[in-house]
C-alpha cells in the first residue's frame, strides 16, 4: 500500500484540528499508520478513529496521539533526550516517538502485544527505541531519569513510580479517571517537575483502556 498521499491528507486533517506543531506533524506523516493494524482495517488506518489491536486493546486516534505528543514537547526548543512510553500496544506511537527524542523505552504488559510490537516495527529499524515487557505501573528505573514519560492507559491516580523516574524540568503526560464516582470518565493530566515541586494542569476529556498492573 502506497500511502504517502492518505498520510499527508491525515496530517493537514490534524493541522485543521489545532495540531500547530510542525514536529508533530512532520513525525505524524512519517510513520505509515496502516503497518500497525491488520489487514482487514487497512483501509481506516488513516482514519482519525481507534481501531482494535486485540487483547481487548487499541491503536489511540491520530489526533489524540499527536495532541499528547504536541503536550509533551510543548516548550522546548529542540528534540527531547530519553522518553518513557507506558503500554507500548501495536507500537505505533513508539514509531511516532522515535523521530521526536533521543531515545525511547517503551514498556507493554500484554505479552501478545509486546511480540506483535516487535514484530510491526521491524520494517521501520528504529535504532533508538527499545521494547520492554513489564509491568508498566512501575515505569523503568534503570533508564531513569526521563525528561517525559507518556502513558497510553488511564488509572485512578498517576503512579509515584512515573513521577520518581520523571527528570527534574520533565513532563508527564497521562489520562487520569475522575475517581469513584465515574471512573469511566478520563482527563489528559499534564504534570511538569520543577525544582519548586509538581505543577498539574488538567486538560480535555479522553477515553484510554484502564491502566492495569502485573503483567499477562
Amino acid at each position: 500500500m502506497d500511502s504517502s498521499a492518505v498520510r499527508l491528507s491525515m496530517v493537514a486533517k490534524l493541522a485543521q484540528q489545532g495540531i500547530a506543531d510542525p514536529r508533530v506533524l512532520q513525525a505524524m506523516g512519517r510513520v505509515e499508520r496502516h503497518r500497525f493494524v491488520d489487514t482487514a482495517l487497512v483501509n481506516q488506518a488513516y482514519e482519525d478513529t481507534s481501531l482494535p489491536i486485540g487483547l481487548g486493546q487499541t491503536i489511540s486516534k491520530p489526533g489524540v496521539v499527536s495532541r499528547m505528543l504536541e503536550l509533551l514537547y510543548q516548550g522546548h526548543a529542540g528534540q527531547l533526550g530519553r522518553i518513557l512510553e507506558i503500554g507500548t500496544g501495536c507500537g505505533y506511537q513508539a514509531a511516532v516517538l522515535s523521530y521526536l527524542c533521543k531515545e525511547v523505552y517503551s514498556i507493554e504488559r500484554l505479552r501478545g502485544l509486546h511480540d506483535k510490537a516487535r514484530e510491526n516495527l521491524r520494517h521501520f529499524r528504529l535504532v533508538n527505541v527499545h521494547l520492554l515487557f513489564g509491568d508498566g505501573m512501575l515505569g523503568y528505573a534503570k533508564g531513569a531519569p526521563y525528561a517525559g514519560i507518556i502513558a497510553a492507559a488511564g488509572g485512578d491516580a498517576v503512579p509515584q513510580a512515573w513521577i520518581d523516574q520523571l527528570a527534574v524540568g520533565g513532563r508527564l503526560v497521562a489520562p487520569v479517571s475522575a475517581g469513584a464516582t465515574s471512573p469511566a470518565r478520563q482527563a489528559l493530566v499534564v504534570i511538569d517537575k520543577t525544582s519548586q515541586g509538581l505543577r498539574q494542569t488538567v486538560m480535555e476529556a479522553v477515553h484510554f483502556v484502564p491502566l492495569k498492573s502485573g503483567v499477562d
